[in-house]
């Protein structure tokens, strides 16, 4: 029997990435998956190269109609969620004199307020359903301290830390646990917008900033999608019952707490 045979998950920011890496696992696993991405097209071609066991729903986590649109489609497609995971996020960098309302209020609507209310949707559906289930917060190491540019996105991190353990001891009532997950630094097609960002404030050549960073990870690189899925499936099967409001670091021993 495998890991989470009969059990549906919700991935946003599912169409690239470490939330495609978390769908591809979780189908691996015997789990149903809802590929929730604002890039639909992406999204569909993704759950069609996945086969039956992937559904693409288009999903802006900035507005609760689609959110809460989101739900219902995936609950009318495949009956139930039985596990949650908040991925997606966007970055953002800059020094503190050089923030803007406009960029600060995004990154919060997309890391912090859709990843709350996310959770509140579908929180409902497990309520109601009666049966429980699994939610995992996509944090940061960046949630764990300041950085010089990118006191807004880790700002948005910490924050993502606090909702999972306040929302970790109001719901584990219902048999909802509520955990998250701290990546390092991570590869992957993202990396091209944060380096341009440090090229731009810290005067770097492009690509200078990947190889620092890879560099000084303890493990010896830059994580990739794949060494983060491990943990997404422990905490959403039920090996993970007893964990409750815990957020965990898979970063290649980057923060130690």
């Amino acid at each position: 029997m495998k890991r989470l045979d009969g059990k549906t998950a919700l991935i946003t920011g599912a169409a690239r990435g470490i939330g495609l890496a978390f769908a591809e696992a979780y189908i691996r696993e015997g789990a149903r998956v809802a590929l929730a991405d604002i890039d639909i097209a992406r999204a569909e071609g993704e759950a069609a190269r996945l086969g039956n066991a992937a559904f693409a729903v288009e999903t802006d986590v900035t507005r609760q109609d689609s959110i809460d649109a989101a739900v219902d489609a995936t609950v009318a497609h495949f009956g139930q969620i039985d596990i949650l995971i908040n991925n997606a996020a966007i970055f953002t960098a800059a020094p503190i004199a050089e923030i803007s309302r406009d960029d600060f209020t995004r990154c919060f609507d997309i890391n912090v307020t859709g990843t709350l209310f996310t959770m509140q949707a579908v929180a409902k559906h497990m309520i109601a359903r009666g049966q429980g289930g699994k939610i995992i917060n996509m944090a940061s190491q960046a949630g764990r301290r300041g950085e010089a540019l990118v006191a807004v996105y880790c700002a948005t991190k910490a924050a993502v830390i606090s909702l999972t353990q306040s929302a970790a001891l109001n719901l584990i009532e219902h048999g909802i646990n509520v955990n998250a997950i701290a990546p390092g630094v991570v590869d992957g097609e993202h990396w091209e917008g944060v380096d341009a960002f440090f090229a731009k404030y810290e005067n770097k050549a492009p690509g200078q900033k990947k190889r620092e960073v890879g560099a000084a990870v303890p493990y010896g690189r830059m994580g990739t999608a794949q060494d983060l899925t491990g943990m997404a499936v422990f905490l959403a099967s039920s090996e993970a019952d007893y964990i409750v409001a815990q957020t965990y670091n898979v970063d290649g021993g980057q923060w130690m707490s």
